[in-house]
């Protein structure tokens, strides 16, 4: 679907060189620091900005190959776009059934009913919340293949979040060869959505890992300053100092709880393993 290979973009002190793959039927998760680059490589892959090298490949066509017909295969939300504030649902309609040769309107004015949101109110007038539905709502109804989303979930309550995330599981469910790409702050979202997350920091990818591998092999032990020094160290991915010791990042758990008994060792997160990642020191 999507393929970034050694994509380099340099502005000023900051340098991004980033690679990675979504592949079809698949929900890929994106996440780091803001400025850690994401936003750069999100517009980079849709011709938005070019980069300094690299390459990129977007539903089997080199970027520089990938016309207005092509873009319609594209569903998109970034953070810092959307509709006119003078606008209504009613004055988007034909705009978007002027854009987009597949777009739904039965579809589209489905799911805003279901979303609640008023078809004769400015969109200037929305909520962020209403705002980020009618986005995903936008993105979803013309049957893309990929979608690209830049977080679609920032600055919602926890039900609204729900609700765009249960859109995008609908959307995946009704073909099996469309995929997504998501960025988020939010851990819990990408958590229950992604079959595979990438952590970029400073501009590189510091992580790629399957979801479910994630969150059942990697765990974080706490050890006092006698455990540490005893611990086997061959499969500690970062160890940091604490009060009470040391954590330590491993991606496997199961051998450290049969051959450390004593040892106090968590389930890993999204959110601790992107810490330790980043503040953590490499054994």
């Amino acid at each position: 679907m999507l393929k970034i290979e050694h994509l380099i973009k340099r502005y000023g002190t900051f340098s991004l060189d980033c690679s990675l793959e979504i592949k079809p039927g698949c929900v890929t998760g994106f996440i780091g620091q803001n400025g850690a680059g994401k936003s750069t490589t999100f517009k980079a892959a849709l011709g938005l900005i070019k980069p300094d090298s690299g390459t990129i490949r977007i539903l089997g066509k080199d970027i520089g190959d990938f016309g207005t017909r092509d873009r319609e295969e594209l569903g998109v939300v970034l953070s810092d776009s959307g509709f006119s504030g003078y606008l209504t649902i009613r004055d988007i309609i034909p705009v978007l059934n002027g854009l987009y040769g597949k777009f739904d309107k039965a579809f589209f004015q489905e799911q805003i009913q279901k979303s609640g949101l008023p078809d004769n109110k400015k969109i200037k007038e929305f909520s962020t919340g209403m705002k980020a539905k009618l986005k995903v709502i936008t993105a979803i109804s013309h049957r893309a293949k990929l979608l690209i989303l830049d977080e679609p979930t920032a600055g919602l309550d926890v039900v609204a979040r729900d609700e765009l995330l249960e859109l995008l599981r609908d959307y995946m469910e009704q073909e099996e060869d469309r995929s997504i790409l998501i960025s988020s702050h939010i851990s819990g979202d990408l958590e229950s959505l992604c079959d595979d997350i990438y952590m970029i920091h400073e501009g590189k990818i510091i992580l790629h890992e399957d979801t479910d591998v994630l969150l059942g092999d990697y765990a974080l032990i706490k050890a006092d300053d006698r455990q540490y020094a005893a611990l086997d160290k061959q499969y500690i991915l970062r160890s940091r100092k604490e009060s009470f010791g040391y954590s330590c990042l491993t991606n496997q758990r199961q051998y450290y709880l049969e051959n450390n008994p004593g040892l106090t060792i968590e389930k890993g997160t999204i959110d601790s393993v992107i810490t330790m990642m980043i503040r953590g020191a490499a054994i």
